[in-house]
């Protein structure tokens, strides 16, 4: 990649807000959008279909009884107004969709008892036909999945049975009522079948994205971490080219020791750098606490280890930047003997006693030549040996045929 893409997608990167939640507020862009057209649509079919349905409760002669038309009317299209409201102005939605759905299927119930006694006077439908497939809407907008289809069967065949009822089930009904209520199942099966696909398409594009803006900030984070890193080991190498220069051209004792001490402080640097924390705090640390941390280590290595443990009291102060140096130099023991002998008997011990801590790791691999090693294989010579004598310990490595054993020591200095 071009040094001017990468540019600009750091540039785009740093204009966003990163906090922690970051990621949680794409996780439904897509569905509530959708939610919000599915609504719409139905704000705007329920308008023409109820319309229809009240202009024919209007203008045709009803077949309930007297007394009975115009509360049904009300109850019915009361909350169907409201639904219509809310879809529009996408407030409540939910809540009023979920009311006129239940409150039809109640009309519908009610509906033998408000025509009884009543002779149809056509075998045309009803005004409240004309609501059918709407209650069917309305459960699509408020209800889970298994309710929106029992409404989608529900509304239709108890219209067919109470329409059945109101004729006396008399056989000229039959026919045309089975065309009615096929006819709804049909249209509203559809209907739930088009909210169910457009949610379900949705949710996929919503977890889809989730996922890559996850995957691109956790790589984002990475290459920040990267060339921090990069940054710091650049100056590092400066800070050790500039103490070997100094430790070069020493002639009297006191430059020789602001060299050594140079040198030191580069290496405690370097080895900071290796890890995730940088510096981190300089507090005291437990024997317990870096074994703890190897054991980590070791787990982000892929290498499941259980540090055997001897740690007498009272254990050594270890300060902060010790441990970490003895800490990283054990680790990359670890990684030495599961790159170079496959792990083959790894074991790590950490014991103390006499105011010095011990970490030996050992292997049963094949073992090697210290002394063969080329110059530029640094990891040994520098961050193992180097590192822990950049703190004041000291360093043992025996190898063999049997296996390598690599022993790291610091001693608290004397008061």
């Amino acid at each position: 990649m071009s040094a001017e893409p990468t540019g600009a997608l750091d540039t785009a990167w740093g204009q966003i807000a990163h906090p922690r939640d970051a990621r949680s507020g794409v996780g439904s862009f897509t569905r509530s959008r959708v939610d919000r057209i599915i609504t719409i649509a139905a704000g705007i079919g329920s308008l023409i279909l109820g319309v229809q349905a009240f202009l024919t409760a209007l203008s045709a002669p009803g077949d309930e009884r007297a007394g009975w038309h115009e509360p049904l009317m009300v109850a019915v299209f009361g909350p169907l107004a409201i639904m219509i409201i809310a879809c529009f102005l996408d407030r409540a939605v939910r809540l009023c969709a979920g009311a006129f759905a239940v409150l039809y299927v109640l009309a519908l119930a009610a509906w033998p008892v408000a025509t009884a006694g009543v002779q149809p006077r056509s075998i045309d439908e009803p005004w409240i036909w004309y609501l059918v497939n709407i209650a069917t809407l309305a459960a699509v907008l408020a209800f889970p999945l298994p309710l929106q289809i029992a409404w989608t069967v529900l509304a239709p065949v108890l219209f067919g049975v109470v329409r059945l009822i109101q004729g006396g089930f008399h056989s000229k009904f039959w026919m045309i009522l089975g065309l009615d209520v096929s006819f709804a199942l049909i249209l509203g099966g559809v209907l739930l079948a088009l909210g169910w696909l457009l949610r379900s398409m949705a949710t996929n594009v919503d977890e889809t994205r989730t996922r890559a803006v996850s995957s691109y900030a956790d790589a984002a984070a990475a290459d920040a971490a990267e060339q921090e890193r990069m940054a710091m080991a650049a100056l590092m190498h400066d800070s050790v080219l500039a103490a070997l220069i100094a430790a070069e051209r020493a002639q009297t004792p006191r430059e020789r020791t602001l060299a050594a001490t140079m040198a030191r402080e580069a290496l405690t640097g370097l080895a900071g750098t290796e890890a995730d924390g940088g510096d981190g705090d300089d507090d005291p640390r437990a024997a317990d606490e870096i074994a703890d941390d190897i054991e980590a280590a070791a787990a982000e290595l892929g290498v499941e280890l259980v540090v055997e443990r001897s740690i007498t009291e009272p254990s050594p102060i270890v300060p902060g930047w010790v441990a970490r140096a003895l800490t990283l130099a054990a680790t990359q023991s670890v990684a030495n003997a599961v790159q170079h002998a496959d792990g083959v008997g790894l074991t790590v011990r950490v014991t103390t006693g006499s105011g010095a801590i011990s970490i030996v790791v050992s292997d049963a691999g094949d073992g090697f030549d210290l002394a063969e090693i080329p110059d530029d294989r640094l990891g040994i010579r520098a961050s193992i040996i180097a590192r822990v004598a950049a703190v004041g310990g000291s360093t043992d490595v025996e190898t063999g045929p049997d296996g390598t054993t690599v022993r790291l020591e610091w001693r608290e200095p004397a008061s």
